[in-house]
């Protein structure tokens, strides 16, 4: 029997229909790790027909129908003797095949590693794009007449705008001007959902975090197919592609909302049950079982039904999804959005599963908390807890505060760039802080800009402890060109199109030419300093040293055998005097310093930085 090379299992259960037979994944790949897959078998009708798979190395372990008669999963293992090709699943009826499915088997790709899934580390510089305000590439995918949402409105700013994949596609060679080296879009999953209604007002999902079939690319991005191109396309200019991913919910629209496989497939409430938005219950040793349940459990929105990820099906749903994607489109990296929401344990299963795949994957989640204790929890850490969370890395959300108060809040005890020292002193609890990304704003936050009041040497400042502080820096579309705004009414207005992005533009930053002097100014010294990371040891993997903030300026050192860059920040109204004995330990062995921005040469132990500003110095 273990020489067995097919397996032929029948199972008498409900009826099959021959019409709209769906099955998820849509294909798999011979030669990957783990041999068993799940099919869930989707029928418009009640499935009464027998069930049967016939092929050459793949084995049919169980075929269970769920509670909802028109579902079924299939239990198989892919033998190493299966070969590439199209199986069929068959549905027999009174001893004559009724109906069939397709369902194909690829190779494994060789490049894995390699050219592809290679992760995203410390040494790349990602950039976050939301695809609908990104570029239009293809206006015949703006609106697609048989979907929920008919409505592409640039003037209507809770609209879809018709940013698409070609777009992103069509300025590759932007991303390697400014320096980028990987992009992280946000969901591209289909979002075929109405208009929903939020405080009275209409709003599409152009955001892309409700999705409604996990296996189709939205096809007002351009769908499977561009979404291929787009990242081959990436792979062949040595670009990383990182994919949004949500496991917590779906959009009240996705099919499995529609027609339930389980009564349990969905969180279940007495009455509608909003999650708290809280993180804490999740680690606190004193907290209650009615607070845990309501963080993970409570639903994020009434239009995103809370996945009950205890159910097996749905985790099993949910891991083959993401080995799915990842496989066939050859991502690099995953973001994982509203990561404290999900259960803790399918968390650790999903990326346990991921990184057994493909080793050299990078996964980060979304742990928008307030305290690096919180954030270290949600990772791999050196905090003595019950449950240790296995996720690599998280989006620095205390570092994030850290940088804003070191820009904007005067010099004091707790304050301004002493709490960024703080803040970095507590990276003890990571098992390794630079795997987490870090920002200073993104499709959820207040631009940037803005928040540093519009001050250009500030946020020259932010830019350069973005770009040389420890872990995976992340850059938000349209900072490099000035980009502005709160989230007020609304995270619309952080959300604006790129200026050139549709034809109809009247400017167009993507060229210099179509940018102010003070645009150029500052997309010019994040393209410096970018390219000047790259080929920098010291800034992408060195060893952080930084020393107690004194009046105002904060000074600290990235560092390896190779090479020591220095990072001196006075944030002072006025200028400041440093003497630079006080570094001694850092500075042994060197005689001069060059100026990376500028190319001024320092000789003296004894100079002044300008008001406001931030100096990124090579020793020599």
């Amino acid at each position: 029997m273990k020489k067995l090379l097919f397996s032929l299992l029948f199972f008498t259960a409900l009826a099959a229909s021959s019409q709209n037979i769906k099955v998820y994944p849509s294909n798999w790949w011979v030669g990957m790790k783990n041999p068993t897959l799940q099919l869930l078998i989707h029928s418009q009708a009640d499935i009464t027909d027998s069930i049967a798979i016939n092929y050459p190395g793949v084995i049919a372990n169980k075929i269970l129908l769920l509670e909802n008669k028109h579902y079924a999963t299939i239990d198989i293992t892919i033998t190493p003797d299966a070969k590439p090709g199209i199986l069929q699943i068959q549905f027999i009826k009174k001893k004559k095949v009724n109906n069939r499915v397709s369902f194909e088997l690829f190779a494994k790709n060789n490049d894995n590693g390699k050219t592809r899934v290679r992760g995203v580390r410390s040494e790349d510089l990602v950039y976050l794009i939301m695809p609908d305000r990104f570029s239009n590439g293809d206006t015949t995918n703006d609106i697609i007449k048989s979907m929920r949402d008919g409505v592409c409105d640039r003037g209507n700013m809770y609209a879809r705008h018709g940013g698409d994949l070609k777009g992103i596609e069509s300025h590759l060679d932007y991303f390697t001007e400014l320096g980028v080296t990987s992009l992280w879009l946000t969901p591209v999953i289909e979002n075929d959902m109405p208009l929903t209604d939020e405080g009275g007002t209409k709003r599409s999902t152009y955001h892309g975090y409700a999705f409604t079939d996990h296996y189709n690319i939205d096809k007002r991005f351009g769908g499977n197919k561009a979404y291929k191109e787009l990242v081959d396309a990436m792979h062949s200019k040595g670009l990383k592609i990182i994919q949004d991913a949500v496991y917590n919910h779906v959009g009240a629209s996705h099919w499995s909302a529609i027609d339930p496989p389980m009564h349990d497939w969905f969180n279940q409430w007495p009455t509608y049950t909003q999650t708290s938005y809280k993180d804490q219950p999740m680690l606190d040793p004193y907290a209650s079982a009615f607070d845990k349940k309501l963080s993970n459990k409570g639903w994020f929105t009434r239009f995103m039904p809370d996945l009950n990820q205890e159910n097996p099906v749905v985790s099993n749903f949910l891991i083959q999804h993401a080995i799915w994607c990842t496989e066939l489109f050859g991502i690099d990296g995953w973001r994982v959005d509203t990561y404290f929401y999900s259960n803790p344990e399918f968390l650790n299963r999903i990326n346990n599963a991921l990184l057994t795949e493909f080793p050299s994957l990078t996964v980060f989640g979304e742990a928008w908390v307030q305290t690096v204790t919180n954030s270290a929890y949600f990772c791999e850490n050196n905090i003595d807890v019950p449950f240790k969370h296995n996720l690599q890395g998280v989006t620095d959300f205390p570092l994030y505060f850290a940088m804003l108060d070191g820009v904007n809040q005067s010099f004091g005890w707790a304050e301004g760039v002493n709490k960024l020292y703080a803040t970095l002193v507590q990276d003890i609890l990571y098992k390794d802080p630079y795997r987490n990304a870090i920002f200073l704003d993104n499709h959820d936050l207040d631009r940037i800009y803005s928040v540093v009041g519009e001050d250009d040497n500030k946020l020259k400042t932010a830019i350069t402890w973005l770009l040389t502080l420890r872990g995976i820096p992340q850059l938000y579309y349209g900072t490099e060109i000035l980009m502005k705004n709160f989230k007020n009414p609304s995270d619309a207005k952080v959300r604006e199109d790129f200026p050139g992005g549709w034809k109809t533009d009247t400017v167009n930053k993507f060229t210099a030419a179509g940018r102010t002097e003070k645009e150029n100014d500052i997309f010019n010294y994040i393209k410096k300093l970018a390219y000047y990371r790259k080929s920098s040891s010291a800034l992408t993997t060195g060893k952080l040293m930084q020393f107690v903030p004194a009046d105002g300026v904060y000074v600290y050192f990235r560092y390896d055998d190779k090479q020591t860059v220095a990072v001196l920040s006075n944030t002072n109204k006025q200028a400041a005097s440093i003497d630079a004995t006080r570094f001694e330990e850092r500075l042994a062995g060197f005689e001069s310093a060059r100026n990376i921005i500028t190319g001024e040469e320092i000789h003296s132990m004894l100079f002044s930085v300008p008001a406001n500003t931030t100096w990124v110095l090579e020793l020599q």
